[in-house]
């Protein structure tokens, strides 16, 4: 079967990322007969800026959005898109915007123990639909344990720089890649699809990307005759 490689480059606090996830999910389970799907998150820090022990949230969104009316628009619409796809975004509940350093850490970790994409969801529903905070290790390991980590490697990694350089290195490679916002979807290295487009385009996209790879298999690496 046709392998298809996607690394989805997201933070855990953005909403549109984890609206984004859930619809190229979709996809990937409409396509699951046809493609063997690899798939890795990678780093993005929307709010680097934020202290490690947070910031009080709806301040914080209120004054990145212009103001209370606005903020009000904004988590609505995204709150009504979310549900749309299932998901059930609790704004009221989230108290602390988190610095997401650590958890992007920890998400690094996983992937040495196929468990990313456990965690990765994992830290979005606790933010978006449980309003935890982030910003406390002791949520974080908790989160993590649950999904599947070692409790003990979890808490090494916390108390010290472990994934540090991996994570920063990673963020500069997407940086060089041209990616300034999220979600965005790296495919089989080459493809680059931005925003959290409707499930039928990833379809169609993927789809499109795995014909491409199918009919350049066909062709003679000696020759290059097809």
């Amino acid at each position: 079967m046709q392998k298809i490689k996607i690394d989805i480059v997201s933070d855990v606090v953005c909403p549109w990322c984890y609206i984004g996830k859930r619809r190229i999910e979709k996809a990937i389970e409409t396509l699951k007969d046809k493609y063997d799907f690899e798939i890795s998150f990678l780093p993005f820090e929307l709010n680097a800026q934020v202290p490690k022990a947070g910031l009080e949230q709806k301040q914080y969104l209120t004054n990145k959005f212009g103001g209370n009316e606005r903020y009000k628009q904004i988590t609505q619409h995204v709150t009504a898109v979310a549900a749309s796809e299932g998901l059930q975004f609790d704004f009221d509940k989230q108290q602390v915007m988190p610095n997401t350093r650590d958890a992007h850490r920890i998400i690094w970790l996983a992937k040495q123990t196929g468990k990313q994409a456990l965690v990765k969801e994992a830290f979005m529903k606790a933010y978006f639909e449980d309003g935890v905070d982030l910003s406390k290790p002791e949520n974080l390991i908790t989160i993590s344990v649950k999904a599947g980590l070692s409790e003990e490697k979890v808490t090494t990694l916390l108390t010290s720089a472990e994934g540090l350089h991996e994570v920063i290195a990673a963020e500069q490679l997407n940086q060089k890649r041209g990616v300034s916002g999220v979600p965005y979807f790296i495919i089989n290295d080459q493809y680059g699809i931005s925003g959290a487009q409707p499930t039928e385009v990833f379809v169609q996209a993927l789809t499109q990307i795995g014909r491409e790879v199918e009919a350049a298999n066909a062709c003679d690496v000696e020759t290059k005759e097809c």
